[in-house]
Protein backbone atom coordinates (compact mmCIF):
# COMPACT_ATOMS: atom_id res chain seq x y z
CA UNK A 1 0.00 0.00 0.00
CA UNK A 2 1.44 3.36 -1.05
CA UNK A 3 1.50 6.18 1.51
CA UNK A 4 1.13 9.63 -0.04
CA UNK A 5 3.90 12.06 0.96
CA UNK A 6 3.34 15.75 1.68
CA UNK A 7 6.22 16.73 -0.59
CA UNK A 8 4.83 15.13 -3.78
CA UNK A 9 3.26 18.34 -5.06
CA UNK A 10 6.50 20.27 -4.47
CA UNK A 11 8.51 17.63 -6.36
CA UNK A 12 6.08 17.81 -9.28
CA UNK A 13 6.55 21.60 -9.39
CA UNK A 14 10.34 21.26 -9.29
CA UNK A 15 10.22 18.66 -12.07
CA UNK A 16 8.22 21.00 -14.25
CA UNK A 17 10.81 23.74 -13.79
CA UNK A 18 14.27 22.17 -13.42
CA UNK A 19 16.15 19.44 -15.32
CA UNK A 20 17.53 17.71 -12.19
CA UNK A 21 15.83 16.73 -8.95
CA UNK A 22 17.88 15.20 -6.10
CA UNK A 23 16.11 13.57 -3.14
CA UNK A 24 18.37 12.54 -0.27
CA UNK A 25 17.67 11.01 3.09
CA UNK A 26 18.15 7.92 5.23
CA UNK A 27 17.82 4.47 3.70
CA UNK A 28 14.43 2.78 3.58
CA UNK A 29 12.27 5.89 4.09
CA UNK A 30 10.55 5.68 0.69
CA UNK A 31 12.50 8.06 -1.57
CA UNK A 32 12.55 5.70 -4.54
CA UNK A 33 9.03 4.42 -3.91
CA UNK A 34 7.69 7.98 -3.91
CA UNK A 35 9.53 8.91 -7.13
CA UNK A 36 8.43 5.70 -8.86
CA UNK A 37 4.85 6.53 -7.86
CA UNK A 38 5.23 10.06 -9.28
CA UNK A 39 6.79 8.64 -12.45
CA UNK A 40 3.75 6.41 -12.96
CA UNK A 41 1.48 9.41 -12.55
CA UNK A 42 3.68 11.47 -14.88
CA UNK A 43 3.34 8.99 -17.75
CA UNK A 44 6.63 9.92 -19.52
CA UNK A 45 8.05 6.40 -19.55
CA UNK A 46 10.76 7.24 -17.02
CA UNK A 47 13.26 4.40 -16.59
CA UNK A 48 14.55 3.55 -13.11
CA UNK A 49 18.18 2.46 -12.78
CA UNK A 50 19.67 1.55 -9.40
CA UNK A 51 23.32 1.76 -8.49
CA UNK A 52 22.64 -1.03 -5.97
CA UNK A 53 22.98 -3.33 -9.01
CA UNK A 54 26.74 -3.95 -9.09
CA UNK A 55 26.83 -4.55 -12.86
CA UNK A 56 25.02 -1.29 -13.57
CA UNK A 57 27.21 0.52 -11.04
CA UNK A 58 30.40 -0.78 -12.67
CA UNK A 59 29.27 0.44 -16.08
CA UNK A 60 28.33 3.85 -14.68
CA UNK A 61 31.72 4.19 -12.97
CA UNK A 62 33.93 2.90 -15.78
CA UNK A 63 32.05 4.09 -18.86
CA UNK A 64 29.51 6.82 -18.04
CA UNK A 65 29.15 7.71 -21.71
CA UNK A 66 28.02 4.15 -22.53
CA UNK A 67 25.75 4.19 -19.47
CA UNK A 68 23.88 7.16 -20.93
CA UNK A 69 23.73 5.57 -24.37
CA UNK A 70 21.85 2.66 -22.77
CA UNK A 71 19.79 4.71 -20.29
CA UNK A 72 18.29 7.88 -21.73
CA UNK A 73 16.24 10.59 -20.02
CA UNK A 74 13.79 10.86 -18.53
CA UNK A 75 15.64 8.80 -15.98
CA UNK A 76 15.49 7.97 -12.27
CA UNK A 77 18.93 7.04 -10.94
CA UNK A 78 18.68 5.46 -7.50
CA UNK A 79 21.60 5.62 -5.04
CA UNK A 80 23.55 7.92 -7.38
CA UNK A 81 26.23 8.53 -4.71
CA UNK A 82 27.77 5.17 -5.68
CA UNK A 83 28.61 6.48 -9.18
CA UNK A 84 29.75 10.12 -8.88
CA UNK A 85 31.36 9.70 -12.31
CA UNK A 86 27.88 10.30 -13.75
CA UNK A 87 27.66 13.89 -12.50
CA UNK A 88 29.78 15.56 -15.25
CA UNK A 89 27.78 13.71 -17.91
CA UNK A 90 24.49 14.73 -16.33
CA UNK A 91 25.70 18.34 -16.35
CA UNK A 92 26.66 18.11 -20.03
CA UNK A 93 23.31 16.59 -20.96
CA UNK A 94 21.41 19.21 -18.96
CA UNK A 95 23.39 22.02 -20.61
CA UNK A 96 22.70 20.52 -24.02
CA UNK A 97 19.04 19.48 -23.66
CA UNK A 98 17.64 22.00 -21.15
CA UNK A 99 14.66 19.69 -20.62
CA UNK A 100 12.82 20.01 -17.28
CA UNK A 101 12.46 16.75 -15.39
CA UNK A 102 15.12 14.80 -17.30
CA UNK A 103 16.93 13.46 -14.23
CA UNK A 104 15.58 12.35 -10.88
CA UNK A 105 18.33 11.25 -8.48
CA UNK A 106 18.19 9.64 -5.06
CA UNK A 107 20.94 9.26 -2.51
CA UNK A 108 21.18 7.81 0.96
CA UNK A 109 24.44 9.32 2.14
CA UNK A 110 25.47 12.90 2.74
CA UNK A 111 27.29 13.89 -0.44
CA UNK A 112 29.55 16.31 1.44
CA UNK A 113 30.81 13.45 3.60
CA UNK A 114 31.68 11.18 0.66
CA UNK A 115 35.37 10.77 -0.10
CA UNK A 116 36.17 12.40 -3.46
Amino acid sequence: MYIKRHMEQLLEQITAQYPVLLVTGPRQVGKTTMLEHLAEKEGRGRETVTMDDLTVRELAKTDPKMFFQLHKPPLLIDEVQYAPELFPYIKMMVDDRRQPGDFWLTGSQLFSMMEG
